[in-house]
């Protein structure tokens, strides 16, 4: 198998690290040599996250080059476009519909994009728009709105679903692993 690349992106708080986790030990458990590089900086105070995950029979390097990406998974569409050009040229964006106003955008001195999904589709033509957070709302629990969007990825992979479900169940704490499970199946099912 070659390598796959995914990128995650979006702002502290959202779960983006423990996605990548579960994505690590998914890619672990199947036998995959698996590299995971974390990148935040100011992640508490909502700043820009991003995490670089590779699989594969042999991977050398945690980083994934510019325009290399396979996959960019969004938790919030502005980090989306900020990230887009790491994407290959045929590579799959999954994205979050939300938005999170940076600080130039709540001072005032910035305006937030109304364009973005436009945007991303100007740069690949597979652009997967999902409001995550509403069915995370709609299940009792915004804080499993990365297993929604753990679901929604799920289903462009050639990973057997119980895979899925076994790396997120050993990846989540014991007391939400129900909900998880049912965060990612909403998303695993969702159109988008």
């Amino acid at each position: 198998m070659q390598s796959i690349n995914i990128l995650i992106v979006g702002v502290g708080g959202q779960g983006t690290l423990l996605t990548s986790r579960v994505l690590g030990n998914l890619a672990s458990d199947l036998g995959y040599d698996v590299k995971v590089s974390e990148v935040h900086g100011m992640a508490q105070r909502g700043g820009s996250v991003v995490t670089h995950v590779r699989f594969g029979n042999k991977v050398y390097s945690p980083l994934i080059e510019v325009g290399k990406a396979d996959i960019l998974l969004s938790f919030e569409k502005m980090e989306a476009l900020r990230w887009v050009h790491y994407l290959k040229e045929r590579g799959m964006v999954i994205t979050n519909d939300q938005s999170i106003n940076p600080m130039p955008v709540i001072t005032g001195a910035a305006e937030y994009p109304d364009d973005i999904l436009d945007g991303l589709k100007k740069s690949t033509a597979e652009v997967i728009n999902i409001n995550a957070l509403d069915i995370a709302k709609e299940i009792g629990n915004i804080r499993v709105t990365n297993s929604v969007l753990l679901g929604v990825l799920a289903k462009y992979t050639d990973i057997d679903y119980k895979n899925w479900e076994k790396a997120l169940s050993h990846t989540v704490p014991p007391r939400t692993v129900e909900i998880n499970l049912k965060a990612f199946d909403k998303g695993y099912n969702a159109r988008g």
